[in-house]
């Protein structure tokens, strides 16, 4: 169930337990630790191969599985001291209104995605937000060039899987264009 999986994810903030979720828009698992809940939303940090690459904000309603991991790569994460002293920015995570609204404050570069198991059907942008509205994000973004693209992208919250934040990806980009 849903509240099962919110609580499970829930308990595992205070003690920076790793977590292993399957989405329904992606066919490996993902590795993060919670940070913040709410109803609609997660806050992670991702964790891939023992790195800690950015914050994530994700959707319940994608999320088919979930399971706390305790195993042998948690205690090697946590004797890398890869956590001490990761802090998320305080975000609202409400909905995604007020998501982007806490982001737009940041001033930073995001990605925002439309993921999905059809290539042909996924987006990515990354870029900034320029403009938060009812029901959709206005939102610059440069292509794989790294060149700013002229014409905003109108990005309507249903459509939109999973904002990223603070990852090497983004932050390494950002700094060339």
């Amino acid at each position: 169930k849903k509240s099962e999986m919110k609580e499970l994810i829930r308990s595992a903030i205070i003690p920076q337990f790793l977590c292993k979720a399957q989405f329904k828009y992606d066919l490996y698992a993902r590795y993060f630790f919670p940070f913040q809940v709410s109803d609609k939303f997660f806050l992670a940090a991702e964790q891939d191969d023992f790195l800690i690459d950015g914050f994530t904000i994700r959707r319940f309603s994608d999320v088919t599985k979930v399971q706390i991991e305790n195993d042998k790569r948690v205690e090697i994460i946590k004797m890398e001291g890869l956590l001490d002293g990761l802090t998320p920015p305080e975000i609202d995570l409400t909905d995604w209104h007020s998501v982007f609204l806490s982001l737009l404050n940041q001033n930073r570069n995001i990605i925002v995605e439309k993921e999905s198991l059809d290539d042909d059907e996924g987006e990515f942008a990354i870029g900034h937000i320029k403009k938060v509205l009812k029901n959709k994000v206005l939102f610059k973004h440069f292509d794989a060039d790294g060149i700013w693209q002229e014409e905003l992208l109108e990005i309507p919250f249903s459509q939109i899987t999973t904002v990223t934040f603070g990852s090497r990806y983004v932050e390494t980009f950002s700094k060339y264009v």
